[in-house]
């Protein structure tokens, strides 16, 4: 088995995968103070949740977009399963073609979320990632990754419009009963769903006008949820997208280690 682990802005995103089979998804929160001894202790106890031993692990493979404490996890990966961990970055085999104007730019999540919706999905694609941040990444017909877009995320967006007016609480995000509110917390609602709805659909129509030919729609992140059930297109959800794609590029780097 191989240990899996994404680590972004707001949450560590951490599985297994044993060959083409992924045994579990876990979700933990990012914190830039915990120390390599207590991440140690946090993915130690989600393995046991989970029924799995620490000592069973071939190896790992982390995704990061903050520095750090990429190093920190790598040290509480490596302490665990006392296996060598791969971190998705320069020297490490994609085989993506990444066609941005500087390549190394590209974060390691859409690098590993493209790889997977290239082996499962027929392409043209865009890919819809919704975390602290939403990305819209775009593949075309050829599996090239053309680029994408950069949003403020779902989270980010709500806490800076409660932050800055003194009136509007803090809400949850429960699905809205309709599309016009009647009550401070209803508009609130609507409003941050309907339209972040209505912002990917409008941003899919304006990508597909661009390349000029329908894509398959894919999405995946912590919010997929709470709002792709709101968008007019027809996207698949996809939770287990990025584990995927750090699965592919393990066995890959892994494969040819074993042939040099």
């Amino acid at each position: 088995m191989v240990l899996a682990v994404d680590i972004g802005n707001s949450n560590i995103v951490l599985g297994c995968f044993e060959n083409e089979k992924i045994h579990f998804i876990e979700r933990l929160s990012t914190n830039q103070n915990s120390t390599a001894l207590e991440y140690t202790v946090l993915i130690k106890n989600i393995l046991e949740l989970n029924q799995m031993s620490h000592l069973s692990f071939e190896g790992g493979i982390i995704s990061s977009v903050v520095p750090p404490v990429t190093q920190t996890v790598k040290d509480a990966m490596v302490r665990l399963t006392q296996k060598p961990v791969m971190v998705v970055g320069p020297g490490i085999r994609s085989g993506l073609k990444i066609m941005l104007d500087n390549p190394a730019q590209l974060g390691s999540d859409r690098v590993a979320d493209a790889v997977a919706a290239i082996h499962d999905y027929p392409c043209p694609l865009i890919i819809i990632d919704m975390g602290t941040a939403t990305t819209i990444s775009v593949i075309d017909r050829n599996k090239s990754f053309l680029g994408g877009m950069i949003i403020p995320g779902l989270r980010a967006s709500l806490d800076s419009l409660t932050m800055r007016t003194s009136q509007l609480p803090r809400i949850s995000l429960d699905p809205p009963r309709r599309v016009i509110g009647t009550n401070t917390v209803d508009c609130m609602r609507s409003g941050i769903i309907y339209s972040t709805a209505a912002s990917i659909d409008g941003s899919i129509d304006r990508i597909e006008e661009e390349l000029g030919e329908p894509c398959t729609l894919v999405s995946t992140g912590g919010m997929a949820n709470t709002i792709i059930p709101f968008c007019r297109r027809d996207i698949i959800i996809d939770d287990s997208l990025l584990l995927k794609g750090l699965m592919i590029i393990y066995n890959k780097n892994n494969a040819r280690a074993k042939n040099s």
